[in-house]
């Protein structure tokens, strides 16, 4: 009797289904992104967005793919996809860019989900305010049930979320500083370079009224010499 031999089963890194319904949610996903990556880059984190998570060893359909989420205790950097046991950690945090579209299967199906996986914490931004009246809320795991956050306040992040315009702004919840996205970056850092260019020419002027003090003492003392 000839032993059957398991085929090796394919996990697939994306279905050709768009990233996001509208501009304003794949701009939210990108910038969320790219703020989280920034502020956990000292971190052992990783942050991925839209990319399938499989937690089902074995069976390719058991898959989910949240906007963004978070997993802490991994090695950073990108991945096509994420295998939980492969990588040994769930993640904390998972955000979902809603529409009234997506409403039922966002707050209905996703939320039974990533509370079965064991998602810490769910986040629901809602950037054009269809169903989500302040538009963003978050949920918290507790007992195996998600359980609203009153706070605002991410505990797996360490940061308090707000809502401005169509994006989420993060908080540090130790010294209350806003994590900046990349054009406030941008704009910081041409600010202090103006101001690293005044003060150079400051400095030059100073440097020219103190040369032009010097040769007035110079003259001063070839004056008196003469006398």
């Amino acid at each position: 009797m000839t032993a059957m031999i398991p085929s090796k089963i394919y996990y697939p890194s994306g279905d050709g289904q768009p990233v996001a319904e509208t501009f304003d949610h794949l701009y939210v996903i990108l910038i969320t992104i790219e703020v989280l990556r920034l502020y956990l880059k000292d971190v052992q984190a990783c942050i991925l967005g839209n990319q399938f998570l499989y937690y089902e060893e074995g069976n390719s359909a058991k898959r989910c793919a949240p906007d963004v989420m978070v997993i802490f205790g991994v090695k950073p950097g990108s991945r096509d996809n994420y295998k939980i046991w492969e990588e040994g950690k769930i993640p904390r945090v998972a955000f979902e860019m809603t529409s009234r579209g997506t409403k039922e299967k966002d707050n209905v199906d996703k939320k039974k989900l990533y509370s079965q996986i064991g998602i810490e914490e769910y986040w629901q931004f809602d950037p054009k305010g269809e169903w989500i009246f302040e538009q963003l809320r978050g949920f918290r795991l507790v007992n195996g049930q998600y359980r609203l956050i009153e706070d605002s306040i991410s505990t797996a992040l360490g940061l308090r979320l707000e809502v401005t315009d169509a994006l989420i702004s993060f908080y540090r919840s130790d010294n209350g500083k806003k994590l900046l996205i990349p054009a406030e970056l941008q704009e910081k850092a041409e600010l202090e370079q103006e101001k690293l260019k005044s003060e150079q020419a400051r400095s030059q002027e100073l440097e020219l009224q103190l040369e032009t003090f010097r040769v007035q003492i110079d003259r001063y003392r070839d004056r008196f010499g003469e006398l």
